[in-house]
């Protein structure tokens, strides 16, 4: 296995890890107004994520940066053709942090539903948006002969790339709901759980919508076994969130966007971003890889330092892995 194939994985895997954690941070934000019905518990639900949330977007930041060192033409073109879509991604990530930080700056009601609706509005637009650029890398756009994207924001707004926005919205609130039938107790938890019973039901028609689409129109045999599997742990998230085992709910919502996360970059390989105005123009992992001394240079620095980096994140959790007791936060 050469290099460019190794990096081409290893930022696969990067955004699925990024998908599956801050997948249940926005579902979490997009549900403050449904579950906390009052001060203390929408106090509860962002305590659930306030100690990790920031270390889950390290994932999507050493992902952009892996493929701006191993692949600068795939991350060139991925960046100035897909601008509007990321530049809403980090406007929405600007504003869902900011929401977190000043929330408990002030004491008046109205102070505090602001930034609520900022919390609301800087989850929803990230987990939106991912899906539609995803769907778009898949699905490909038109390029040069110098790899630059000829077509409009409208080109990238297209059926398949709505559906996969969809997707990722319904399943990303289905995922934050089982996180918080895990993560608190009591009526909220129980109220988590019937809304994600709900969810998880809403999502199944969009999700297998999309990846039936992904399969007719860019699958093979690798990722029609991905899909297969992806479906049944989504049915089985749903059943077990039925029968009250949250813990067990929550991983097969991760197990299924993993799942669908890499059946969408199996889809895409052997492309990192295809051409649909002439195939010849397709960025691929071996036209948009950066010298073979770089990645290799890569390679060592991901040894060295991504265990340290994963054991730090591994005891974040650990640490904070009990759940939120409504009743023992404080009334404001």
């Amino acid at each position: 296995m050469d290099l460019t194939t190794i990096w081409f994985i290893a930022i696969a895997v990067l955004f699925t890890g990024y998908f599956i954690l801050e997948g249940f941070d926005f579902g979490v934000g997009m549900l403050l107004p449904v579950l906390g019905r009052e001060e203390r518990e929408r106090r509860a639900l962002i305590n659930t994520i306030g100690p990790v949330w920031d270390g889950n977007e390290v994932w999507v930041i050493t992902a952009g940066g892996a493929m701006f060192a191993a692949f600068p033409h795939w991350y060139a073109s991925l960046f100035s053709g897909f601008y509007l879509l990321l530049f809403a991604i980090l406007v929405g990530l600007i504003i869902r942090g900011t929401a977190f930080e000043y929330r408990g700056k002030g004491d008046t009601d109205r102070w505090r539903r602001n930034w609520d609706l900022c919390l609301i509005i800087g989850s929803t637009i990230p987990a939106f948006c991912w899906g539609v650029v995803v769907a778009n890398l898949v699905h490909g756009v038109p390029l040069d002969a110098n790899f630059d994207y000829t077509g409009s924001i409208w080109g990238l707004l297209n059926g398949y790339a709505l559906l996969g926005g969809l997707t990722t919205l319904l399943l990303f609130a289905t995922h934050g709901a089982y996180f918080l039938h895990l993560r608190t107790t009591g009526d909220l938890a129980e109220r988590a759980r019937a809304l994600g019973l709900k969810l998880g039901a809403a999502t199944a028609v969009p999700a297998l919508a999309f990846l039936v689409w992904t399969q007719v129109a860019h699958g093979n045999w690798t990722t029609l076994v991905l899909i297969v599997l992806a479906v049944i742990a989504l049915a089985a998230g749903l059943a077990l969130d039925f029968t009250g085992r949250g813990g067990w709910a929550f991983a097969a919502t991760a197990l299924t966007i993993a799942l669908a996360s890499t059946a969408l970059f199996c889809a895409l390989w052997p492309n990192v971003l295809p051409s649909t105005s002439d195939t010849a123009n397709s960025l691929t992992h071996e036209n948009a890889a950066a010298t073979h001394k770089t990645l290799g240079i890569m390679t060592w620095a991901a040894v060295i330092f991504l265990p340290l980096i994963l054991l730090y994140q591994g005891w974040t959790y650990w640490v904070f892995r009990q759940r939120v007791i409504v009743e023992r936060i404080p009334v404001a």
